[in-house]
């Protein structure tokens, strides 16, 4: 049998499951009570999650779908003399409703859904796509067009919950986390009364893959008869039996703790002063310069001498995150406030001008369409606070809570890189009493709360604007 190309693996979101981890898997679901008449795996690849599953629940009749006709035929041989159809099909068009209509209650669900998305799709022109709809009403898709990028396993798990509506089901599958994230804010706006729970796996070292994956499970719950689960709780382990939180929905949004949120909802609230983003400008090799033996050295290995008036100390996010200060790199800054003509260097700093003109082609190329009709070398994340004297600031990419006082450097002002996000003060003291406050046990019960740290910059603004720094004082 031929594999896959590249591309048609990437299309389809083919990483075969190892069978260990579907043992695990399957062996999961009958530790939390599935006692299945009927098995679908709506995506069965080669067949290892229909191997467990006769393993593990000997006996019960199990169906499986797979769009590629060499993966059909490995399960089928895998599988041969157990009680599974394995059938060719499409996700995306199978009649889901009437595949179920023909397989008893309770159904368990197994499975691993393609790990990609609907732009990764359409960035390789691919057709194996969902048809465009409205699936996710209230997150805002366009209903016309679904032109929205979203994942394409929860399109599958989406789509399957709504033809399981009703049933006594049980579903277990492997997901991103954003997407079992996103499940449960779906289920909670529907109303669909399901409990739910995830489970941490090594995506790494199953897939090679470096993205936050969990084993999520639901289970359909019968007519409300007290009050609601109270969320989903969070194991960090396929084996652990305790979780070490409970994520839940509150007022249409999800939060990652919310024994904290409810300790910590006073504090809500818009922050003022705003939370700005630091200096965004994508050409380090020339906006970005050196202190190396008395000079200023760019990326590129050269000796550059232009305007101290355009030169600023830079704190990049490793260095906040890590307590370094200030001295060792700096940053050319070509404006003072975002889209202001830059060619007025040309005289108030005629030679860096010159050292941008001799660049320019560097520059030019930067791929950001943030910059398609701004005035030459332009730069974002600048305005009035980018030079404010002190800034509480944070690095949104590391997994803590690391907030630092910024100070003036040799009396300039501290530019920090787009990875940051600060708070400007023109007063030192002012400054100190808001890093204290965010430093506070309160501050990060709040944020814990709210962050989910799997994400690839788990430390937003939106996250940081969410807290409100009066009553967070007032609080302390």
């Amino acid at each position: 049998m031929t594999a896959p190309s590249r591309p048609s693996r990437v299309e389809r979101g083919d990483w075969q499951t190892p069978l260990e981890l579907a043992r695990q898997v399957s062996r999961l679901a009958a530790r939390l009570g599935a006692r299945p008449s009927s098995i679908l795996e709506p995506t069965c690849g080669k067949g290892a999650f229909l191997t467990a599953a006769a393993e593990v629940f000997p006996d019960i009749p199990a169906r499986g779908f797979d769009i590629d006709p060499g993966h059909v035929e490995a399960a089928r041989l895998a599988l041969a003399g157990a009680p599974v159809d394995v059938l060719l099909g499409d996700c995306f068009e199978v009649a889901w409703e009437d595949v179920l209509a023909a397989m008893p209650d309770p159904v368990l669900v197994l499975g691993n859904p393609p790990w990609v998305t609907s732009a990764d799709l359409g960035a390789l022109g691919s057709r194996n796509l969902p048809p465009k709809s409205n699936f996710k009403r209230f997150r805002g898709l366009d209903a016309r067009t679904g032109k929205s990028n979203f994942d394409v396993s929860e399109w599958i798990l989406l789509r399957l919950l709504a033809a399981l509506r009703g049933r006594d089901f049980r579903m277990v599958v492997l997901c991103k986390s954003n997407v079992a994230r996103r499940v449960m804010e779906h289920v909670a706006h529907e109303g669909v009364r399901v409990s739910g729970a995830t489970y941490r796996i090594d995506a790494r070292g199953a897939f090679d893959v470096a993205t936050a994956a969990v084993v999520m499970t639901l289970a359909a719950t019968p007519p409300p008869s007290g009050p609601p689960a109270r969320g989903w709780a969070v194991f960090d382990s396929l084996d652990a039996e305790i979780p070490r939180r409970t994520m839940g929905v509150h007022g249409g949004r999800i939060y990652s703790d919310i024994d904290r949120l409810e300790r910590t909802q006073g504090l809500e609230g818009q922050c003022t002063p705003a939370w700005r983003s630091g200096l965004k400008h994508d050409c380090a090799p020339v906006m970005e310069l050196e202190a190396k033996d008395g000079a200023l050295v760019n990326g590129l290995g050269e000796r550059v001498d232009i305007e101290q008036s355009v030169v600023f100390p830079l704190l990049k996010g490793s260095d906040v995150a890590n307590g370094r200060r200030p001295g060792r790199r700096f940053v050319l800054v070509t404006q003072r406030s975002l889209g202001e003509e830059t060619r007025t260097l040309q005289d108030q700093a005629p030679r860096a001008w010159a050292y941008l003109v001799r660049h320019e082609e560097k520059l030019d190329v930067r791929k950001s369409s943030i910059y398609r009709d701004k005035p030459p070398f332009s730069v974002f994340g600048i305005g009035p606070y980018t030079f404010a004297p002190y800034k509480v600031a944070i690095c949104g990419l590391y997994k803590k809570f690391s907030f630092a006082l910024v100070e003036p450097h040799e009396g300039r002002p501290v530019v920090l890189d787009d990875t940051c996000y600060f708070l400007p003060f023109e007063a030192r003291d002012e400054a100190e009493a808001v890093l204290r406050a965010l430093q506070s046990e309160a501050a990060r019960a709040f944020f814990e709360a709210r962050v989910f740290w799997e994400d690839k910059r788990p430390i937003g603004k939106g996250l940081l604007q969410s807290i409100s720094l009066e009553a967070l004082v007032r609080s302390g």
